[in-house]
């Protein structure tokens, strides 16, 4: 017991040291907890500034589209023609929009506010928003009037719209046609000059066939008569001005009628190098052969 007393008896300078480092850690423990650190080191005060200048512009930003998004005025409109981004501006989820566009996809149409909800799934609220602005055919809403409707409709057809007068929003009403095929639609028309054929709706990138088969329902090519350039005669700098061409290629086309002394009929283009035959009935529309 006497010896392990002994290991606690300390001399004065000892207990001085002892007492030293106690402070020591107490002072250190007090500056690790009350000291003025931060984690993010200090900025000078011209770029906080401009953080805080930029973080107001970005909120300024924020807060001028939500605006833009709650104040979207709508005119009447058929629901069952709504696009992905004008269902977006409505407020409508990728979903809801997804379960409209398959309904359509299948022929049926929405007549009601209520068969829009059902079909769409869309919230009271925001059927409560939109409703108002539903414009249905006469027919739709007097469903004693449908039947006979559909008995006349072969006397009377829709007439179709003219697909070189289109807008953009006329094409978005289009089930699967949206803000960037339209866009894209309109875009090449004007590159070629307007269309000539149908066919050449198949040049547009992203068009699938059943899009483009909507598409005829309600849109034509109304029969214009172009003048066509005669293949046999027409030189290199004109014909690589024509769409499907490039000067390369309206060189290899003259080449080969100068050393067939002619060309008897389009099939024979698929013997040039490098000839695109698949635009062969998109070149028609410009080319003919006398």
């Amino acid at each position: 017991m006497k010896d392990f007393r002994s290991h606690f008896v300390f001399s004065r300078s000892q207990q001085n040291g002892i007492f030293l480092l106690v402070l020591i850690i107490v002072v250190l423990q007090l500056i690790y907890f009350f000291g003025p650190f931060s984690s993010k080191a200090a900025l000078p005060p011209e770029e906080e500034e401009e953080l805080l200048e930029l973080q107001r512009e970005i909120d300024s930003l924020k807060a001028v589209a939500a605006a833009k998004k709650d104040s979207v005025e709508m005119a009447p409109f058929n629901p069952n023609y709504i696009s992905d981004y004008n269902g977006y501006l409505m407020g409508m989820s990728p979903e809801e929009i997804d379960r409209l566009h398959a309904h359509r996809g299948k022929e049926l149409w929405v007549n009601s506010a209520e068969d829009f909800q059902q079909v769409t799934q869309v919230s009271d609220s925001l059927l409560r928003k939109i409703a108002p602005y539903f414009k249905f055919p006469e027919w739709r809403q007097k469903p004693s009037e449908a039947k006979s409707f559909k008995n006349n409709i072969s006397e009377a057809p829709l007439r179709k719209q003219d697909l070189n007068a289109a807008t953009s929003e006329d094409l978005q009403q289009i089930n699967g046609i949206g803000e960037k095929l339209s866009a894209r639609i309109v875009k090449y028309r004007e590159s070629i000059g307007g269309y000539r054929g149908e066919v050449q709706l198949q040049d547009v990138y992203g068009l699938s066939s059943e899009v483009i088969q909507r598409l005829l329902q309600r849109f034509e090519v109304r029969n214009v008569n172009h003048p066509k350039q005669d293949l046999n005669s027409i030189d290199i700098i004109a014909l690589s001005k024509l769409p499907y061409f490039n000067y390369e290629l309206a060189r290899k086309v003259v080449s080969y009628r100068q050393s067939q002394n002619g060309i008897k009929s389009f099939e024979e283009l698929g013997n040039i190098p490098g000839f695109p035959v698949e635009k062969i009935k998109g070149i028609q529309l410009y080319l003919a052969i006398d």
